[in-house]
């Protein structure tokens, strides 16, 4: 390993996206009604044991945002976490299957225009959900991205709450890590050794709390409550960490709805795994392939511990992924170290993190939304036309307004449709010259182009004659050969000669 490539690269990234973990895993943990310290756990297992096994140069794994839902009813269905935990055992064992009998390819076939929608939906959906932690409301847990949310409100309604309640210690704090982290990407500064080495969402964070500590001080009226803090587990003092690990209730393997369950986690896992590691790929500037069985293989193996040791289920992330990239990661030595590095400070130095205001970490999240959000993406989606750019807004427009499968499975039936569209118009064609046609088919034909093959029909006038060529196709479906039979039988009526190349009936 090149140490000295390390600490000014993987190193630095490791520590922000460590910044960035620590409240999602959090988050998370609250939002799917489990333990917090196993939100904690699961971060952990996502950078060192999916960082070792993984051959993803730059994805980040840990808890899943997307499965928050279905972890709190799986919780609440199976009646206790432990019960739950064995179902995240099996859960890993299938998504290893998986990998090991190469379901992962099935990732190489999602477009190019969903995953780009899918990048700038994150993003739209890290700003927006950002904004209220920014004036400190901190009602929506961190790492949520569903527009609908359980009170009945939604992602906009929550805006609206944001700003009659906004602090003004939290708008200090935000907009000060805002403004540190457009200076640090200032090129003119990166002369400068400080503006090189030393991580920007590092002084992000030292900045806030050097804020609130003065606030407290000097303005305790606009000083942060305890709640707007990063607010870490109780353990036990004798026990330490170990106390907060919980085991899986392996008597619960005579309840069916733990198959049900751990099918659906493995499925569901895999799929956000596949969609972000297409995305993370699309954002890595060295353009690097992971290997999609490989890595199905590692989440699975992670899972399987995490749920052995009271943990959530992971999947590759995002926002964390994004992270790291636009931190300037270079290997996956960065995501091992994020995972070390969380392990470390929360074991050592977990009053120190309890310090860190919401608002500095909502900052940081806020600039990389914005990085997602490109517009030199949005106009690059444009330039190449109605079939690729339709398909990116619906997307876009999808994730943010649902949540990110729902998002993602809107874009793929959009650009279906004009796949679909596109083959209807390029496997039959008609050319004319007076009142002579030559209708060809260029590609096998089916069902699904029988509507195109009839209206092409339907045109030829009485008195024309006409040439049906199929030597193109080496398959012709029954029922477009039914659809020439009927033509043919009708053309007497209508003085039409018809020539058939190889429609054998």
């Amino acid at each position: 390993m090149n140490f000295k490539l390390f600490w000014s690269t993987d190193f630095r990234s490791s520590i922000v996206v460590f910044l960035v973990a620590l409240p999602l895993c959090l988050g998370i943990a609250l939002a799917s009604g489990a333990p917090l310290f196993s939100g904690i756990l699961t971060g952990i297992l996502g950078g060192i044991v999916v960082g070792a096994l993984s051959a993803s140069p730059l994805s980040v794994s840990g808890p899943a945002a997307g499965l928050t839902s279905i972890v709190a009813a799986a919780i609440l269905e199976l009646g206790s976490f432990q019960a739950f935990l064995l179902a995240l055992v099996l859960a890993g064992i299938l998504q290893w299957a998986l990998g090991y009998f190469r379901a992962g390819t099935i990732g190489h076939f999602f477009p190019i225009s969903v995953i780009k929608g899918m990048l700038v939906g994150i993003g739209v959906i890290l700003i927006l959900k950002q904004l209220p932690h920014l004036v400190g409301v901190d009602a929506d847990f961190e790492g949520d991205q569903a527009f609908f949310q359980p009170g009945g409100g939604n992602t906009l309604s929550s805006l609206r709450t944001a700003l009659d309640a906004m602090s003004p210690g939290a708008v200090v704090i935000s907009a000060t890590g805002i403004l540190l982290l457009v200076l640090w990407d200032l090129k003119r500064l990166k002369r400068y050794w400080l503006f090189r080495t030393v991580p920007a969402g590092l002084i992000v964070v030292l900045a806030g709390i050097a804020l609130q500590a003065g606030l407290l001080m000097w303005m305790p009226a606009w000083a942060l409550a305890p709640n707007h803090l990063v607010d870490l587990p109780d353990r036990s003092p004798t026990e330490g960490w170990t106390s907060l690990l919980v085991f899986p209730d392996f008597g619960a393997w005579t309840n069916p709805k733990i198959y049900t369950i751990a099918v659906t986690i493995a499925l569901v896992a895999s799929i956000e795994t596949l969609l972000n590691i297409e995305a993370c790929d699309k954002l890595d500037p060295y353009r690097r392939i992971t290997p999609l069985n490989r890595e199905l293989r590692a989440q699975g193996t992670a899972n399987f511990i995490s749920g052995l040791l009271g943990g959530l289920p992971l999947t590759s992330v995002v926002v964390r992924s994004s992270t790291n990239i636009t931190s300037g990661a270079r290997t996956r030595a960065s995501a091992i170290s994020h995972g070390i590095i969380l392990l470390f400070m929360v074991m050592a130095f977990p009053g120190i993190l309890e310090y860190i205001p919401l608002a500095a970490l909502a900052a940081i999240l806020l600039v990389i939304g914005f990085k997602l959000v490109s517009p030199s993406l949005c106009r690059e989606m444009y330039r190449k036309g109605a079939s690729q750019f339709l398909p990116f807004v619906i997307t876009v427009l999808g994730v943010a307004g649902t949540d990110l499968l729902t998002g993602v499975a809107l874009g793929i039936a959009a650009s279906t449709f004009f796949i679909l569209r596109t083959n209807f118009q390029e496997a039959i064609f008609m050319v004319s010259d007076g009142d002579r046609y030559l209708l060809k088919t260029t590609k096998d034909v089916s069902f699904l182009n029988k509507a195109h093959l009839r209206r092409h029909l339907e045109s030829i006038p009485a008195n024309a004659s006409v040439i049906l060529d199929g030597t193109a196709s080496s398959f012709v479906d029954a029922d477009i050969k039914e659809t020439i039979e009927d033509f043919v039988k009708e053309a007497g009526a209508k003085n039409i000669t018809v020539d058939l190349k190889k429609f054998n009936f």
